[in-house]
């Protein structure tokens, strides 16, 4: 009965020797599959899995005989063995040497476990962390598993025991890593520096690429020689490459790097292997709007413009002549190094039509020909199944003008016409109808005259006039005024005296046209020649003013000296 009340005592004082939440020392008595068997000095030892003895992706290391702190959550559960946790003990110790590390600001080393909600979780030596997505790295990551279960270098951004908060960071780290080497670069970095990169983004107007510490421009004329119409043709995101510093600006910290430098110039050498004037054959490069491009060598191209494709189409269309890939003969035209330029000639490789014509053909010839078209300032006629020539409505009619002169006509009519010029380099040919016939216009003692006259009738578009002993005459709307806002009949009254010049007299009806705007004109230029020029600075009111003042003086005069 004392025996066993003794051995009640002495386990009740063990018992009482150890309270529940306590860290407490057990040794490894044995490992049984995955479960470690520890005796911390109770009447019952405890089971803790093996894994809570050594953190993700590690061996647990764990022998008979060793000693570990672990946390009592039970003296004793209903099996009757202690209930002990190696991990809550961990935790507690890390909780502590943590808190200590975050105050020195130091470094902690982390192992991402897994996702979570917004980041990863992270094992720092038993205690959980939480690593947001933002904190693993200076730009988003894809793909995480190469991080996973890997031993990272972090610090400590925020903690919270109470509510058993981590959050780390491991951008931190790499930021200031970056600074580092950002620093290093700057100071070693020289024009003509041949660097290592990665391409980091890229752009319509170039390639960004990370030097490591710093990010460069490659500017798309910088990428290559020859033409580059996207970027995106050449590089990829995450590509490695090499690049030359072409300009460092130290004040804005700006680094301007090329690729194509690293390579020679393929334009070094262009004038003395291609010549003006001579002809080559190549093959089209791509084709544009405004002409087709010729790759003359790698780097080098050449450009047939549109008005260098036919002598006798002007508005040609390159893709209804040409075809990528297709080899054509081309002549050199013009070769400008400075500006990287060779322009090239597609119709210089074929006869002039335009002096084929001008050696069989000469001004004041009279030949015929089918209307082609007509427009508002002319008839184009065919002069051969080419080449078409110009009658301008001024030239149709000596009497009619205008759409008046062109009426009688027809597309497909076929008409005589005198040749009034031939020029070849504008390539061009300006004829004549009614050089056919010589003017019945006779010189008239009134042309060109100021007369005064009185207005008889106002129409819309015209007014008319009775001048020098019942001449008959008008104006036109648009000889109203030199100014299109005064250009109105309105204006004017039945009865009112004008002013206008004579300016043609008409054949059919014997009347005379008239016109206000040519004598105000004619009045501008001779106040301007008289009282002050286009570059004294006075403006035109100015100078009809002092006209105006002259006049009076010398009115004022003539008075004076009658007296």
């Amino acid at each position: 009965m004392v025996e066993n009340f003794s051995e009640l005592l002495e386990e009740s004082l063990v018992d009482f020797k150890y309270k529940e939440g306590q860290i407490i020392k057990g040794r490894v008595l044995s490992i049984i599959n995955d479960t470690v068997v520890v005796d911390v000095g109770l009447k019952a030892e405890g089971r803790i899995p093996i894994k809570e003895f050594h953190s993700p992706g590690e061996e647990h290391g764990v022998k008979v005989g060793d000693s570990y702190d672990v946390y009592l959550e039970k003296l004793e559960n209903k099996e009757g063995e202690a209930l002990l946790s190696r991990e809550r003990a961990r935790k507690e110790e890390s909780w502590s040497n943590l808190e200590k590390m975050q105050n020195q600001k130091e470094q902690v080393t982390g192992i991402i476990t897994g996702r979570v909600k917004g980041g990863f979780a992270v094992d720092i030596n038993g205690a959980v962390a939480f690593l947001p997505g933002s904190q693993v790295d200076l730009k988003p990551i894809k793909d995480i598993s190469p991080l996973l279960n890997k031993p990272q270098p972090m610090i400590i951004l925020k903690m919270d025991k109470l509510r058993g908060n981590i959050v780390v960071s491991r951008r931190v780290l790499l930021e200031e890593s970056r600074k580092a080497d950002r620093s290093k670069l700057l100071s070693d970095i020289n024009e003509g520096d041949k660097l290592k990169g990665n391409v980091k983004n890229i752009t319509d107007y170039g390639v960004f690429v990370d030097l490591g510490g710093m990010d460069g421009l490659i500017h798309v004329t910088d990428l290559s020689w020859e033409r580059v119409n996207h970027p995106s043709e050449m590089f990829s995101i995450g590509q490695d490459i090499e690049v030359v510093v072409i300009k460092y600006d130290k004040e804005n910290g700006r680094i301007s790097l090329g690729l194509k430098q690293l390579t020679k110039d393929p334009w070094e050498n262009v004038e003395n292997i291609y010549k003006v004037d001579s002809k080559i054959k190549s093959k089209i490069s791509s084709i544009a709007d405004y002409g087709a491009f010729i790759a003359l060598e790698k780097g080098v191209e050449g450009l047939i413009h549109t008005s260098e494709m036919s002598w006798v189409n002007k508005n040609i269309n390159p893709n209804s002549i040409l075809k990528v890939g297709e080899e054509v003969e081309v002549v050199i035209l013009e070769i400008d190094n400075s500006k990287r330029r060779i322009s090239l000639g597609l119709k210089q490789c074929t006869e002039n039509p335009w002096k084929i014509f001008a050696s069989k053909n000469k001004n004041g010839d009279i030949i015929e020909g089918k209307i082609k078209n007509i427009t508002d300032f002319g008839i184009f006629v065919g002069l051969t199944s080419d080449l078409d020539g110009l009658i301008h409505t001024s030239d149709i009619s000596w009497d009619d003008s205008g759409t008046k002169a062109i009426q009688e006509y027809k597309i497909d009519q076929n008409i005589k016409f005198k040749i009034l010029d031939i020029d070849v380099d504008k390539e061009r040919v300006s004829l004549g109808i009614k050089q056919l016939t010589k003017t019945t216009i006779k010189s008239d003692k009134l042309l060109n005259k100021i007369m005064t006259g009185v207005i008889e009738k106002i129409s819309e578009d015209k007014i008319f006039v009775t001048f020098d002993e019942d001449a008959k005459g008008f104006v036109k709307k648009s000889n109203l005024a030199k100014l299109k806002t005064e250009q109105n009949t309105s204006r004017f009254a039945v009865g009112e005296k004008i002013d206008a010049k004579v300016l043609k007299k008409n054949t059919k009806d014997g009347s005379y046209e008239l016109s206000i705007k040519d004598l105000e004109i004619q009045e501008e230029k001779k106040a301007l020649e008289e009282y002050g020029s286009s570059s004294s600075g006075a403006s035109i009111g100015d100078i009809i003013g002092a006209a105006l003042e002259e006049g009076k003086k010398k009115n004022s005069k003539s008075k004076d000296e009658k007296k």
